[in-house]
């Protein structure tokens, strides 16, 4: 049986809308997954109509929720290669850098001061966390700094991977495809998945990648919310451990970021 994705139209004034995500998704299937040189679900029906999207997908299901780090880097490596300076072109509807930054900022000033009262977070992490307060569109502007642009994922972390018994990596859930620096993906990568100890093997795996300190900025931003929603649910089956892990992977991402 396929996979059905169904998606009401989201609420006017949220990110989700601000963004576009449900119909970049659905035109990603449309136009750019028969063309895509990684695997992806095979889609079958994908459509915008009145009360939302549609998508009827191959279901991956069994394959195994994420991937080895070096394999899909090298994946992600090859989206990135394949596409570069091209992908505006073919497709001039990709998000392009900073959209919906300011509705992004207003929510992460208003999380922050919360977050930052997390009893064991790093102070290195929490003075960071404390730089980006207010400055969110500063570091989406690092992003113009980087050189290339090209089709990025735009939330390539493992839970968006499936690995096949076979090892073929497939990305799943392109709501956030847009048109940036191919470190964009790498580092929300690295700060989402990668335990710090295998960060520099995983970059080793993708090969030259300008501009990943500048991208890195924007990848802890989204790495706070995230975390943010992990303390949230703290209480649940594993959240401790989930909680120490984002602040390793935090820790580590900080050292390696530059100012905004």
């Amino acid at each position: 049986m396929p996979y059905v994705k169904e998606r009401p139209w989201p609420e006017s004034g949220s990110i989700s809308a601000a963004l576009g995500s449900f119909q970049a998704e659905v035109r990603f299937y449309r136009e750019i997954a028969p063309v895509v040189n990684i695997r992806v679900p095979l889609c079958y029906e994908a459509v915008c109509g009145p009360d939302g999207t549609r998508l009827v997908l191959e279901d991956l299901s069994s394959w195994r929720e994420g991937g080895k780090p070096e394999a899909v880097a090298h994946e992600l490596q090859k989206l990135h290669k394949a596409w570069e300076g091209q992908a505006d072109r073919l497709w001039p509807w990709l998000r392009p850098a900073g959209a919906a930054v300011d509705l992004i900022g207003r929510l992460y000033d208003e999380t922050w001061p919360r977050l930052a009262m997390h009893r064991t977070m790093p102070e290195a992490v929490r003075a960071y966390g404390w730089s980006l307060r207010g400055r969110v569109e500063e570091a989406q502007r690092l992003l113009a700094s980087i050189p290339g642009r090209t089709l990025v994922h735009g939330d390539a972390s493992g839970t968006n991977v499936r690995t096949s018994s076979d090892g073929i990596v497939a990305f799943l859930d392109w709501e956030d495809v847009s048109c940036l620096p191919a470190a964009v993906d790498v580092a929300w990568f690295l700060v989402s998945t990668v335990e710090s100890r295998d960060w520099c093997r995983t970059i080793g795996a993708y090969g030259p990648l300008p501009g990943l300190p500048a991208a890195l900025p924007s990848a802890l931003v989204q790495g706070f919310l995230s975390f943010a929603e992990v303390v949230a649910h703290g209480e649940e089956p594993d959240g401790a451990r989930a909680a120490e892990s984002w602040l390793r992977r935090l820790e580590h991402g900080v050292k390696m970021a530059a100012v905004p």
